[in-house]
């Protein structure tokens, strides 16, 4: 067993406070993403499972084996790093062994683990070629083959493709996900990129300055979100946000959409100021409407993303699939379905549910 359990982890530098009382569990061969914007703590608590940060205070285990305080070395994790971190003088295969070479393995053993990973990750005709010859991807695939080689319980990525173009992104969010399909391993990978979140992982777990706002599966998330700060960042584009309060009826009053609303949630004080959230794609343009007016239009083949104005200067973006799409500069209509919208409260940001 190779799973990760974490509990009541604190990172402390100094007087500075950057981790919290993260308690969290990862399953033997799941593939989990810490995700959330810069600063909010993803690459400290990874760190600090591979033990390059030390743990001020808590537990961690790997494979029920007590890490808090062990070397890296020890942990029987191997990291993927955002800038590859090869040998400049080395070929493929030499970066790939120096690792097991410098730990004394047999020559036949290190010609075995060697020859398995260049397969996994189809470098076989660039065995002998040095870092320079090679792509950014394939120096990634390279860097992530020295991890392979390793056998470690937990593979751990520090935002992997960061340097990457749009292209090679893609590429390699495949091979990283046909990677995982092959061995098995448990996978724990860090980026601030929502999309590449959703793409790859079993389990996310969305991190806000230092603690844990919500852990779950990637549509979980999308559509069950606990608060507002995880309804925003999870999904692209972002949810629209608008602004509401509770009348006497039960309803919410949005004046951006001109029209009140009856939820299926337990409605809090008539009075009480609230954040209605909608999806892009749970808004439908209606032609024949005059509440709003498209000022940019995004065509970009398969869908459209319309960017609305309302009265009252907020925001609003729609999302249209299909041959009859709006115009930009058009005046329109919404329809909005009140089974699809969320709602929160706007001073806790907190799911009203």
């Amino acid at each position: 067993m190779s799973g990760l359990t974490i509990r009541n982890a604190i990172k402390r530098y100094g007087e500075v406070q950057v981790m919290h009382g993260v308690d969290l569990d990862i399953a033997d061969g799941e593939f989990c993403v810490f995700v959330g914007p810069s600063g909010c703590g993803k690459s400290t608590l990874l760190r600090m499972v591979a033990g390059l940060e030390e743990t001020t205070e808590g537990k961690m285990a790997i494979g029920g084996r007590d890490v808090t305080h062990m070397d890296p070395a020890d942990r029987g994790v191997a990291m993927v790093f955002q800038t590859y971190a090869l040998y400049p003088h080395m070929t493929v295969k030499e970066n790939m062994s120096f690792g097991l070479k410098m730990n004394g393995h047999p020559k036949e053993e290190i010609e075995t683990k060697v020859a398995e990973a260049s397969r996994i990750l189809k470098l076989d005709e660039y065995l002998d070629r040095k870092p320079a010859a090679l792509s950014g991807g394939q120096r990634q695939r390279v860097s992530i083959g020295r991890a392979i080689v390793r056998g470690p319980e937990v593979f751990l990525f520090d935002e992997p493709l960061s340097n990457l173009d749009a292209e090679l992104r893609v590429e390699m969010r495949v091979e990283i996900a046909r990677l995982h399909k092959e061995i098995g391993a448990t996978m724990i990978y860090v980026t601030h990129d929502q999309v590449e979140a959703m793409t790859l992982a079993d389990k996310i777990v969305v991190l806000r300055a230092g603690r844990i706002e919500q852990v779950g599966a990637p549509l979980e998330l999308y559509r069950d979100p606990d608060n507002k700060f995880v309804a925003g960042f999870i999904g692209s584009p972002s949810m629209n946000f608008l602004n509401g309060t509770m009348n006497a009826g039960g309803l919410v009053d949005v004046p951006s959409l001109q029209t009140s609303l009856k939820l299926n949630v337990t409605p809090p004080p008539e009075g009480t100021a609230v954040t209605l959230g909608l999806r892009p794609e749970h808004l439908i343009v209606d032609p024949a409407g005059d509440t709003h007016r498209i000022d940019l239009t995004e065509a970009l083949g398969g869908v459209s993303y319309d960017y609305l104005m309302s009265a009252t200067g907020e925001r609003i973006v729609v999302e249209e699939r299909g041959d009859e799409r709006a115009v930009e500069g058009a005046t329109v209509g919404l329809t909005i379905d009140p089974d699809r919208a969320m709602l929160f409260d706007t001073k806790t940001e907190t799911r009203i549910r």
